[in-house]
C-alpha cells in the first residue's frame, strides 16, 4: 500500500482498512503513571470481517494508489518487557473480578429506566511500501491497518479465545477461535451482559502466537503469515503498548488546585495517540476499560455505569467502565485526577433541582416501528427511558471549585436536561457526568458519551454562560453522538444543531415567556452574525464551506481509508463556520416552518436516525419529504430551479435573511418549489450548496 499525501494540504489521514475488517469491541486494561506521564497496558480488539460498508464511488484513486508489489518489510518485535513501577504491582486480571458468567435463568438486573446497574465494578505519511494484500483476495498475506500515532507498540499477538474456561458451553465450535469471536460479536442485544462477561474473559486468555507488525507516522500495520484474507486473519488480537508524554490525544497537566491530572480531547487527531484503533466513523464499536491509578485519583470515562473504585493493594484503585451502544472510537474519553464530587444540598421541593414543569411541544414522542440502527440495548425502545426527563448525573471538579459548582452548575443540570427532553424526547444516554477541566482546556466545553467537559470559565458571573454552554453540550447527546456524521468534514450536522438547540433548551430551562425568549434569541443571533461576518472576511475561502470535500463527501478508498480535509490545519480550531452557518440555516427553517412543525420534524428525524451515521443528504431529503403540503405552494412562475438557487443562498450565506434580508427576491420563493422534488434535483443541491464561498455574498 503506497499512500502519499501532500503535507501542505493539512489533511488528517484515516488509514484503517475498514472496508475489509471492522473492530466490533475494544477491551482496554491500562495503568496511569503520573511520574512518567504515560498510560500503558494492553488493548484487545475483537473483529468482524466482511465489507459491509461498500464505498459509493472509486473517485479517490488519485489520493490512494494501488498496493505496491515491492517486498514487505515487517519486524518481529523484541521480547516484551515493561518496567515495573509502583502502579504496575497489581495483576492486570484484577480489573475484571466484577464480571461473572451467569447461568441460565438468572435475572438481568438492568434498570427499568434503561440504566444498566452500577454494581459491577507528524503532518505527512511515509512512503513505506508493502506487498501485503489489504483486501479479501490475493496470494499475499492480509494486512490489518490501524490508525496509530505517538505510541510505542511493544508486542502484538493473537489471543487464544478457545482457551477460555467454559467457552465450550457458549459456542458451537469451541476449537475454532475466529468462529468463537464471530458468535460473540453477533450476540443479540438482550444478552449484552453475557457478551461483556465473555469479552472480559476472552481478553484475559493467553496469547497463541506473536504477529508481525510495523509502525509509521500515522498507522500500525499487522499481519499473520499465511493469513491471506480478512476472514483468515485472527479475529481477536492483543496489543501491548505505551503512550508518549507528547502524544497529541492525551493532555498531562495540573488542575486548579495544583494536583496532577490527565485528560483526553481526541483533538486534533482523535484517539489514535491513546490506543491503536480504527478512526473512520463507520467503525462503530463498543468498549470496556479497566483503568488503574493511585487511590487518591478519580477516573471518569465515557461509560454507561457510574463506576466506583475497587481498592487494590499498595494504595492503588481500579475503575471499570463499559458501553453497549456502538459508536466511533473517537468518542472514547477519559479523565484522571483528584476530582471531588459536588453533591446537591438538601433542598425544598420548590428548588430547580426537583422542578419538572416542562411540557413537550405538541407532538407524541412515541413512534411505531423498529429502530434502523444495528442492534444494541436502545433507550428509544424502552418505555421508562422515554419518559425519563432527568437522567442520573454527577458533577466533578478540583476541590477549589467545589463551591462554584455547588452554586452555579449543579442547580442548572436538572432544568437543562428536562428542557432538552421536552424538545427532543428520549435521552440517548442513561446517565451524565460533568467535569470542570483544568485551565488549559482550549474550549468552553466538549461532549462525549456519558461525560461532558466544561471550562472553568463557565462558572464565572451569572448563570447565562454556564447554562447556555451546558445546553450546547447536552444537545450533542442527540446531534454528534447518537447521530453522527459519516464524513467528519460535515461538522455542521453536529455543531450547527447544537448551537441552534442551545438557545431553544436554555429558553425553556429559564421558563421564559415567548416574547422574552424571542428577544434573547434575536440578540444572540445578532452577535453570531457579527462573528460570522468577521470570520469570513478574515479567513481563506476554502475554509468557509460546510462541505469541503464537495462531491466526494463520504467517499473512501477501496480499503476504507480516507482523509479529513483541513484536519491538521492550525487555523481550523479557531473557525466557527460550521457552528454559525449551520445555526443560521436551522434558525431560518424553524422560522419558515413554525416551531410545532419544525420540532415535530426534528423529533421524527432523531427517532429515525439515532444510532446511525448520516450525510447532509439524509437530513435534507427527510426535510423535503416532511414539509406540509400547504407549505409547498406551486406556481407557474416558480420551479425547482428557484428552490435550488434559494437553498444555495441559505447554505452559502448562512440563512440570515430573517433579520438581515438579501435584496435577491429569490429567497421569497423558497417554499414554492413543486412537489415532490426529484431525487436528481436533491443531488444537484447537495453538490453545490455547501461549496460556494461566503465572502462574495456578504453585504
Amino acid at each position: 500500500m503506497d499512500i502519499k499525501l501532500d503535507p501542505s494540504r493539512d489533511d488528517l489521514p484515516l488509514m484503517a482498512n475498514t472496508s475489509h475488517i471492522l473492530v466490533k469491541h475494544y477491551v482496554l486494561d491500562l495503568d496511569v503513571d503520573f511520574e512518567s506521564q504515560i498510560i500503558e497496558g494492553t488493548i484487545v480488539l475483537f473483529f468482524e470481517s466482511g465489507n459491509k460498508f461498500k464505498k459509493q464511488s472509486s473517485s479517490t484513486e488519485e489520493t490512494y494508489p494501488s498496493e505496491s508489489n515491492e517486498a514487505c518489510k515487517f519486524r518481529t518485535p523484541e521480547p516484551c518487557h515493561i518496567p515495573v513501577t509502583n502502579t504496575r504491582t497489581v495483576s492486570s486480571k484484577m480489573g475484571y473480578n466484577d464480571f461473572v458468567i451467569r447461568g441460565k435463568g438468572e435475572k438481568d438486573t438492568s434498570g427499568k429506566d434503561g440504566n444498566h446497574d452500577n454494581q459491577e465494578q507528524a503532518s505527512g505519511i511515509s512512503s513505506s511500501k508493502y506487498c501485503c494484500d489489504t483486501g479479501d483476495h490475493g496470494s499475499e498475506d492480509f494486512l490489518l491497518v490501524l490508525d496509530c500515532c505517538d505510541l510505542s507498540v511493544l508486542k502484538v499477538e493473537e489471543v487464544d479465545v478457545a482457551a477460555v474456561p467454559g467457552i465450550e458451553n457458549f459456542t458451537r465450535s469451541p476449537k475454532l477461535r475466529n468462529q468463537i469471536v464471530r458468535e460473540l460479536v453477533a450476540l443479540p442485544a438482550d444478552r449484552w451482559r453475557e457478551q461483556l462477561d465473555y469479552y472480559a474473559r476472552c481478553s484475559q486468555a493467553p496469547g497463541c502466537g506473536e504477529l508481525l507488525f510495523d509502525i509509521d507516522t500515522w498507522s500500525l500495520q499487522i499481519r499473520k503469515t499465511g493469513a491471506q484474507t480478512a476472514t483468515d486473519f485472527p479475529h481477536a488480537i492483543r496489543i501491548r503498548y505505551t503512550t508518549k508524554p507528547q502524544g497529541r490525544s492525551v493532555t498531562w497537566t495540573s488542575d486548579q488546585s495544583g494536583r496532577p491530572c490527565v485528560y483526553t480531547m481526541g483533538s486534533p487527531i482523535n484517539n489514535r495517540a491513546l490506543f491503536p484503533c480504527q478512526e473512520p466513523p463507520v467503525a462503530m464499536s463498543t468498549w470496556q476499560a479497566t483503568v488503574r491509578a493511585a487511590a487518591s485519583f478519580v477516573v471518569l470515562m465515557s461509560g454507561e455505569n457510574s463506576a466506583k473504585p475497587t481498592q487494590l493493594r499498595e494504595g492503588y484503585s481500579s475503575w471499570h467502565y463499559y458501553v453497549t451502544m456502538p459508536m466511533p472510537a473517537s468518542t472514547f474519553t477519559i479523565a484522571v485526577g483528584s476530582w471531588t464530587e459536588t453533591k446537591p444540598e438538601i433542598c425544598s421541593s420548590n428548588d430547580l433541582v426537583t422542578e419538572r414543569s416542562f411540557s413537550p411541544f405538541e407532538a407524541d414522542f412515541r413512534y411505531v416501528g423498529v429502530c434502523g440502527h444495528m442492534e444494541y440495548p436502545c433507550r428509544f425502545q424502552n418505555a421508562s427511558a422515554t419518559t425519563q426527563e432527568i437522567i442520573p448525573h454527577r458533577v466533578f471538579a478540583p476541590v477549589c471549585l467545589k463551591g462554584a459548582c455547588q452554586e452555579t452548575l449543579l442547580p442548572l443540570i436538572p432544568p437543562c436536561l428536562s428542557a432538552a427532553h421536552s424538545v427532543l424526547g428520549t435521552h440517548p444516554f442513561s446517565r451524565l457526568d460533568v467535569l470542570i477541566v483544568p485551565a488549559n482546556f482550549p474550549s468552553l466545553g466538549m461532549a462525549s458519551p456519558h461525560l461532558v467537559f466544561l471550562s472553568q470559565s463557565t462558572l464565572t458571573g451569572m448563570s447565562q454562560l454556564c447554562g447556555t454552554r451546558l445546553c450546547h453540550e447536552i444537545a450533542h447527546a442527540w446531534f454528534g453522538l447518537a447521530i453522527g456524521a459519516r464524513d467528519w468534514t460535515e461538522e455542521w450536522l453536529s455543531e450547527g444543531f447544537a448551537t441552534h438547540l442551545e438557545d431553544v433548551f436554555w429558553a425553556k430551562a429559564q421558563q421564559l415567556a415567548p416574547d422574552e425568549a424571542q428577544e434573547q434569541q434575536e440578540l444572540r443571533a445578532c452577535l453570531r452574525w457579527r462573528r460570522l461576518q468577521d470570520e469570513v472576511r478574515n479567513s481563506p475561502e476554502d475554509m468557509q464551506v460546510l462541505r469541503p470535500n464537495k462531491e466526494k463527501t463520504g467517499h473512501v478508498s477501496d480499503s476504507g481509508s480516507s482523509v479529513i480535509k483541513h484536519g491538521l490545519n492550525p487555523e481550523k480550531v479557531f473557525m466557527q463556520v460550521h457552528y454559525l452557518k449551520g445555526y443560521f440555516l436551522l434558525r431560518f427553517l424553524a422560522k419558515r416552518l413554525g416551531d410545532d412543525t419544525y420540532f415535530s420534524f426534528l423529533r421524527k428525524f432523531v427517532h429515525t436516525f439515532h444510532g446511525q451515521l448520516i450525510l447532509s443528504q439524509d437530513f435534507l431529503q427527510m426535510l423535503l419529504e416532511s414539509i406540509p403540503e400547504e407549505r409547498r405552494r406551486t406556481s407557474q412562475d416558480t420551479n425547482t430551479a428557484i428552490f435550488v438557487e434559494a437553498t444555495k443562498c441559505i447554505f452559502s450565506f448562512g440563512g440570515l435573511l430573517s433579520f438581515h434580508p438579501l435584496p435577491n427576491k429569490v429567497m421569497e420563493f423558497i417554499w414554492m418549489a413543486p412537489s415532490p422534488l426529484a431525487l436528481g434535483d436533491l443531488d444537484f443541491i447537495i453538490a453545490n450548496i455547501f461549496c460556494g464561498p461566503t465572502k462574495r455574498l456578504l453585504l
